[in-house]
């Protein structure tokens, strides 16, 4: 089944050049399917890229998912077109009343920062409680998988002595989750952040599950109540080029950066990358969509609490 977006999304002309199969939402409706209602909060600073990034790595699974894009009326983004957001997006407090079987919550370029010093910082407390109730399974990526442990739970963000950047290992600890069906032993994930939460901390408390780390990145995947959480402090959504165009994003600012780790071919920048995690990044995102949101969610939406 493909995705439902909204028509005119420019992710769509991108992904069908990859011939990824996606359709708007009038020719969906004529089909008789109750699709997975699925909601986006986007916090990149790039939308769109962000945007096409999900969509593609969502596409791969067989049930029918209509995404909806949510903002939040204190974080004005400076870096897509105000069309765009007006055409594509919808303020959290229009979506509040709803239900949705999954929501996914981006990262942000914001680690060096306190969680309250961030200007949206109360809005979005109120998204993470509201999803608490009012959605089946939630992924926090990066940033938001940081800061929503810290508001659910009390773990402490740490920044690192230098940005945790390239692809790196990991092992499962739980390896018979449905989550990590059809994993290899080990996967790669993509990291780029200057925080971290540490193992002991997550360890103290009651509920919390770390299920995938890494001896460089440290805690990548943590769980909670039965998979209605999933905290990700990797990036597997990320497109092959991604971290390429950080890190020369960042020698043109002058920013100390280093080099991707486990990134590029014979770690020779003006080579391609070596792509190792798109597998693992299809199987987590289909497995999440078929195992914690599809045979979790209520036929009836509005039964979701």
């Amino acid at each position: 089944m493909p995705l439902r977006l909204p028509d005119q999304l420019p992710a769509i002309d991108i992904l069908k050049q990859e011939n990824i199969f996606v359709m708007g939402y009038k020719r969906a409706d004529s089909q008789q399917i109750r699709p997975l209602r699925l909601a986006i909060l986007n916090l990149m600073p790039i939308k769109i890229t962000t945007e096409t990034d999900f969509i593609r790595i969502l596409s791969n699974s067989a049930l029918q998912v209509q995404i909806e894009f949510m903002k939040i009326k204190s974080h004005t983004s400076k870096n897509t077109p105000v069309e765009h957001m007006m055409s594509f997006y919808r303020d959290f407090d229009e979506m509040r009343h709803e239900k949705y079987d999954g929501l996914i919550v981006t990262g942000a370029p914001l680690e060096q920062m306190d969680y309250e010093q961030v200007t949206y910082w109360n809005d979005l407390q109120e998204v993470f409680d509201w999803a608490h109730h009012n959605v089946t399974s939630t992924i926090y990526v990066c940033w938001s998988a940081m800061a929503a442990l810290y508001h659910f739970y009390g773990i402490p963000k740490y920044a690192t002595d230098h940005k945790v950047f390239g692809v790196f290992s990991h092992k499962m600890l739980n390896p018979e989750l449905p989550i990590f069906r059809g994993f290899d032993d080990e996967f790669y994930c993509p990291h780029s952040r200057h925080g971290e939460v540490h193992r002991e901390d997550i360890e103290r408390v009651t509920g919390l599950d770390i299920i995938a780390e890494s001896d460089d990145a440290g805690v990548c995947m943590v769980t909670a109540r039965n998979g209605r959480e999933f905290f990700i402090t990797g990036h597997l959504e990320y497109s092959p080029m991604t971290l390429d165009g950080e890190y020369k994003r960042d020698l043109e600012k002058n920013l100390p950066i280093q080099m991707p780790a486990n990134y590029y071919k014979d770690d020779n920048p003006l080579l391609s990358p070596i792509v190792r995690w798109r597998a693992a990044a299809n199987l987590l995102y289909t497995n999440w969509l078929n195992y914690y949101v599809y045979q979790e969610t209520p036929f009836n939406i509005n039964e979701i609490n």
